[in-house]
């Protein structure tokens, strides 16, 4: 799953990359200040290089029946609304299926047949896992069998969900999913009639400096065409800040006795962390909310924002212990990355080591929040806030029962 959060040392959600410009245009339309990647009119683009044949957008719904016209979902009752949600296995996911299932909607959920942390789930664990969900198991990294997937259901699809995001953190692994398999679900679910679109996307992407949210702002582009081409279809792209779980790497480590760890002066980076199930009912409220429709809407937890620092010392106090810190100067991840880049010339397959490095040094000086393109700053005041559920009640609980259920697995970078 691919996350924006907080850098810290045990935990880090990766992601990806491609090359290409994008227009002054899109540029100030979305406040992105460096995005080198060209961005035709419409959705209209080239074939993506890492499919052997790949239709533009357009042209693929053109050619396709559809099967059942669009209708206007938003008048039906919960349980006669059919949500597609692609990545229903991942972490938010999963909190996003059962949201939405406690909501009366009918979920159809897309998984693999082998699902979860390097695919360690069977068919009959993920149904489980799953429970309350129609689950359609099919390859979203590949249109012919998502399509003959869900056309294979048999009804039509009101709204798509989708969670989906690059577990392995590759270079490539992140274009197949954050804009490919992305992409794929978005030609599927309107083959089949979906009138809205629900994107779980990153805050980060703001500001992008990474392959990983060159590859969302490209899908995000594409879904913000296709619905000023097809006034009949929304979409609610939304951005949430740091996650409760990627905050937590060093509890366990603090807890015994370590010091925690930060860099510089630990002001570096700031963040309004939200809890899953917070993030979860903001994504369900999407579905239907028409205050949300064609909106891209960054969201963090309730409270202020939160420093490294302010974190570590909230750890401290929650143990009744006195503040142990390590400062790290940024140089040292700087002068690291600056050696992997040199190497990557020579031995192309450290890639990936070399946009790890980059991701890390990214979270270590970025704030997740709303960045003021005006001002040069991140703006705690203008991140909205959202939901109940507090860092300090989380810390609390992992202290208390462990980090059982909030691993990271193949996201994690140590």
């Amino acid at each position: 799953m691919s996350i924006c959060a907080t850098f810290n040392f045990n935990s880090l959600t990766t992601h990806s990359r491609k090359k290409r410009l994008f227009t002054s245009n899109f540029i100030n339309e979305f406040q992105v200040t460096k995005f080198p990647y060209t961005f035709p009119s419409g959705i209209l683009s080239e074939p993506f290089k890492f499919s052997k044949e790949r239709s533009n957008f357009r042209t693929v719904l053109a050619t396709q029946t559809v099967e059942t016209p669009k209708v206007s979902f938003r008048s039906k009752k919960p349980k006669d609304i059919n949500v597609l949600i692609l990545g229903s296995t991942g972490y938010i996911g999963n909190f996003v299926v059962k949201e939405l299932i406690s909501r009366g909607f009918n979920v159809i959920a897309v998984a693999r047949e082998k699902s979860g942390i390097r695919g360690k789930n069977s068919k009959e664990e993920t149904q489980g896992l799953l429970n309350g969900a129609n689950v359609c198991f099919s390859d979203v990294t590949t249109l012919e069998s998502l399509e003959k997937s869900v056309g294979n259901l048999g009804v039509s699809i009101d709204v798509v969900v989708s969670c989906l995001a690059s577990r392995s953190g590759g270079v490539k692994d992140s274009w197949k999913i954050d804009y490919e398999a992305t992409r794929n679900s978005l030609i599927a679910g309107m083959k089949f009639g979906a009138a809205h679109f629900v994107l779980l996307s990153a805050i980060c992407v703001q500001k992008p400096l990474l392959e990983f949210q060159r590859a969302k702002l490209k899908f995000e582009a594409e879904l913000i065409e296709e619905a000023k081409r097809d006034k009949g279809f929304t979409y609610s792209i939304v951005r949430p800040t740091a996650f409760f779980k990627s905050l937590a790497g060093q509890v366990e480590l603090v807890k015994d006795g370590k010091p925690y760890v930060m860099f510089g002066d630990g002001k570096l980076c700031a963040c309004k962390p939200i809890s899953e199930p917070d993030l979860a009912s903001f994504i369900a409220d999407c579905v239907l909310s028409e205050d949300k429709i064609n909106q891209i809407l960054p969201i963090g937890g309730p409270g202020a924002a939160l420093t490294p620092l302010e974190q570590g010392e909230m750890l401290f106090k929650l143990l009744g212990k006195e503040p142990y810190f390590i400062k790290v100067p940024i140089q040292i991840m700087d002068f690291a990355i600056g050696v992997l880049d040199f190497l990557v010339k020579i031995f192309p397959s450290l890639e990936d080591a070399a946009e790890f490095g980059k991701i890390g040094r990214y979270y270590a000086a970025e704030s997740m929040l709303v960045w003021d393109h005006d001002t040069g700053e991140y703006d705690a005041e203008r991140t909205p806030s959202y939901g109940k559920d507090t860092l300090e009640e989380f810390f609390k609980r992992v202290l208390e029962e462990g980090m059982a259920g909030q691993e990271l697995g193949e996201q994690t970078i140590f």
